[in-house]
């Protein structure tokens, strides 16, 4: 079957996902989750990958980033799959790769669908009924974005820094768009670029970045 070719740019955010292997649990204790965010953060840095949202459920992995180029993603998401791999196997008794073969990439078009996106991701944890409030789910970017707690993981998007004037009226920009809730047309769209189409944003944005396929060998 026909497999798309991931496309990169440089002024364009990505929305990333991770699956665990065969939808399987790939965290299972704070350790896990720690372990992670910890080599997210050290690969990013290294990768020159800049990471403006993330949540890790307990069997897949969602982030908002922005990259120079596909090189600088494959490293990124390689290096941290293989590290968390390498120690997921060790204290869990397993063999093999706990993640679901390639991770998928959609590009976000920045203005009126990166901070939809960014919410999408960080209110993941309240759409699998495990909190009713995205900010007591501590393995997510919510409490940097919105409450201002320290996460060497996050870096804003010019976006998001074009909300205020200073750091505090910048989160209670992002709060006051907690208020609403994404609609469910909102879901579906992200749901359907991010699993499908790869490419997220209006009718003319998505034309216009229609990513290429090539057959699988």
């Amino acid at each position: 079957m026909p497999r798309h070719s991931r496309v990169v740019l440089p002024a364009v955010p990505l929305h990333v996902i991770q699956r665990g292997h065969d939808r399987q649990r790939c965290f299972f204790v704070d350790e896990d989750f720690a372990a992670y965010r910890q080599w997210l953060h050290e690969e990013a840095v290294v990768a020159g990958c800049r990471i403006h949202a993330y949540v890790l459920m307990s069997n897949h992995v969602h982030l908002l980033l922005s990259v120079e180029g596909v090189e600088q993603l494959a490293r990124l998401m390689k290096n941290v799959g293989q590290r968390y791999a390498q120690r997921f196997n060790k204290c869990h008794g397993t063999s093999g790769s706990p993640w679901d073969g390639r991770y998928k990439s959609c590009l976000v078009q920045t203005e009126g669908y990166l901070l939809t996106c960014q919410r999408y991701i960080e209110l993941n944890p309240i759409r699998a009924g495990m909190v009713r409030f995205p900010g007591n789910y501590k393995w997510s970017s919510y409490r940097s974005n919105a409450e201002g707690r320290h996460d060497g993981v996050v870096t804003p998007h010019l976006v998001y820094d074009r909300m205020g004037r200073d750091a505090s009226a910048r989160r209670q920009a992002y709060l006051r768009l907690f208020q609403q809730a994404l609609t469910p047309m909102q879901v579906e769209q992200i749901r359907a670029a991010g699993n499908g189409s790869g490419v997220l944003g209006d009718a003319a944005f998505v034309a216009s970045h229609q990513r290429p396929t090539r057959n699988r060998k």
